[in-house]
């Protein structure tokens, strides 16, 4: 068989792409936002074109209107009224063009939120091992929330001032080219001051938000682990973590808050100097006759309106440069292939039935830091494994820490892909199953019974949403747990609590195993659990599991050696093989790995 052509894609890494490069790919990404954007720019134009209206009236007032020692008020009048209306014109643009920029911003990062996360789920769990999670989950909420401020602020401010600038300048150039010349001959210094600050802030703000989410991932470990960190007494140790990554943010935000207060005071002193320079040349020019006073005056205000941009770009660069860099790290996990890919219409779908199981030839070698997938260098954690499991055959793998046997369960699940080889199910290749359907029919109980917040009819409807109360009651009664729901306060709407922390160890896996019944799946995948739980709790336990899995293929990770002996068959992994193959009692007699593990357990158990 060929190897997995799909790889495993190592932590994103910051690219190296500008910041045009990042809108364009963001924009690609978000339909939405290039829906709505047009027309959002349309309106900031027509907020942008009123503000010049005000210094024009006011020129033709200065040199219409009060020529010649004569007032005409009539035409002062119709300018006013002109101005007036200009001004109310502006005023319901601008607010306008922030609801809508509100709204379009708002449903395009929502989208760019939602599929953020559904990628993240689509990653496998190498990936997701290899990269904190603080750090992902960074990246679909604080990273997100810079970008919609950016949008509903700065690239208002980018937007509106650039135009703003543009139209000022060339109103200045109609009026008085010497004097529009002038501001022009200060663009340049201007540009390249915003160039040069630029390219430091978008340094400095990738790299606070990459503190940003080393910070929160620090923090969900330090919150989530509190319980370990209380008992060995390691306290101090965390809390030196925690000042590390707190203290590294801090540096980093004020790095890049230095470079942008030193861009506005810069902002502040070339707009003084076109200002000073419009005022020297424009009296010059006015006493000489070349220019009227109106026109010095509407340029006064003309520059301001073009030098006002530059004064609170800073403050606004520094939004986008923030944003780009907070953008450019929600699109690298979205550029991210995921490695184990669902085939999605391609695929094909499982039988409803008890299914068998054929591994081929399977080598899986799991990536050192920074590989691929396909790049693995490490040392095989499955080796050349051939087996087959028939249907409804209730099979127990069983070895030390670390012989492959949880890869094993990994791959028959398809959590993982092999390196090599070929795994199949029902007589289908695993990786032409689609998710839907594999998800549907093969079920993995895990070690630990994770539960959400919600009730306990909640967390069992997730094995089948459209199941009714009737329908989960009627499970419960099945694996004979009908009992202990009736001993919980509510029964079914019980609340399980964060994680499930409502809820002992022994009953987050009773609802376990009454999600993976209402399922009702072919192929039942148990990573045996090892936590010690009362008597009644384990007899509940062992019931459910009996009346669970009759009638289906059944592959237990087991950890208690009483498992196997109940089981049909017994594979032992050592070292990443099957070492060997059958009944408790063959095995038993035959000696050899199982037999030395059953001694030890049988010892323990003993004693």
């Amino acid at each position: 068989m060929t190897a997995a052509t799909t790889t495993t894609a190592p932590p994103a890494q910051p690219t190296a792409e500008g910041a045009l490069a990042t809108i364009k790919r963001g924009l690609s990404l978000s339909p939405e936002l290039r829906r709505g954007l047009p027309g959002t720019i349309g309106i900031a134009l027509l907020a942008t074109a009123g503000r010049v209206i005000v210094p024009i009236a006011v020129q033709q007032i200065i040199d219409s209107g009060l020529s010649g020692g004569d007032v005409d008020m009539s035409f002062v009048m119709r300018m006013t009224m002109v101005a007036l209306a200009a001004v109310v014109i502006t005023a319901a643009a601008t607010g306008w063009m922030h609801l809508r920029l509100a709204r379009v911003a708002e449903t395009a990062l929502s989208g760019l939120r939602i599929r953020a996360f559904r990628h993240i789920h689509d990653l496998s769990m190498l990936h997701q091992a290899a990269e904190q999670r603080g750090v992902l989950v960074a990246r679909v909420t604080s990273d997100v929330d810079q970008i919609s401020r950016f949008m509903q602020w700065a690239g208002l401010m980018l937007i509106v001032n650039t135009g703003q600038a543009l139209l000022a300048i060339t109103v200045m150039l109609v009026l008085s080219v010497p004097l529009g010349l002038v501001v022009l001959a200060l663009v340049p210094l201007i540009i390249l001051m915003i160039r040069w600050f630029q390219s430091r802030l978008e340094v400095a703000y990738l790299q606070v938000r990459e503190r940003v989410g080393h910070m929160l991932a620090t923090l969900a470990e330090t919150v989530v682990g509190a319980p370990v960190i209380w008992a060995y007494g390691i306290e101090t140790r965390t809390r030196a973590r925690l000042q590390e990554a707190i203290e590294g943010h801090r540096s980093a935000a004020v790095r890049a808050g230095t470079i942008s207060a030193s861009f506005s005071g810069a902002g502040e002193l070339s707009s003084a100097i076109v200002v000073a320079a419009v005022l020297v040349v424009g009296t010059v020019l006015a006493v000489d006759g070349s220019t009227t006073p109106g026109t010095v005056v509407a340029f006064l205000f003309l520059v301001q309106l073009f030098v006002q941009p530059v004064q609170i770009m800073g403050e606004a660069v520094n939004e986008a440069q923030n944003a780009v860099a907070g953008w450019r790290r929600v699109l690298d996990v979205l550029a991210i292939a995921p490695d184990v890919a669902d085939p999605g219409a391609d695929g094909v779908d499982l039988p409803h039935e008890p299914v068998g199981i054929r591994f081929e030839d399977v080598v899986f070698r799991y990536p050192r830091p920074g590989e691929t997938a396909s790049e693995a260098s490490a040392a095989p954690a499955l080796r050349n494994v051939t087996l087959q499991i028939a249907p409804r055959e209730r099979v127990a793998v069983v070895g030390e820490t670390g012989s492959g046997k949880t890869t094993f369960a990994k791959l028959l699940t398809r959590l993982l892909d092999p390196s090599e080889g070929c795994v199949e199910i029902g007589g289908l290749d695993i990786r032409k199953v689609r998710f839907d359907s594999l998800r549907d029919r093969v079920v993995m109980v895990p070690q630990e019974g994770i539960l959400f917040r919600g009730t306990i009819a909640d967390n069992v409807r997730m094995g089948r949403p459209d199941a009714g109360d009737r329908e989960l009651t009627a499970s419960f009664r099945r694996l004979g747990l009908d009992d202990w729901l009736g001993e919980l306060p509510a029964g079914l709407v019980t609340p399980v609590g964060e994680r499930g922390g409502a809820l002992s160890v022994g009953e987050r896996q009773l609802v376990t195993l009454a999600r993976a019944a209402i399922a009702d799946p072919d192929l039942l995948v148990l990573d045996e659990a090892t936590s010690a739980v009362d008597p009644v709790t384990e007899v509940r336990i062992s019931r459910a599991l009996h009346e669970l899995t009759a009638g289906r293929t059944v592959v237990t990770i087991a950890h208690r050696l009483s498992t196997a002996e109940a089981a049909d068959r017994v594979l032992v992994f050592d070292g990443g093989r099957v070492v060997q193959d059958g009944s408790h009692a063959e095995l038993l007699a035959e000696g050899g790995v199982y037999g030395r593990l059953y001694a030890s357990w049988d010892r323990g158990t003993a004693g």
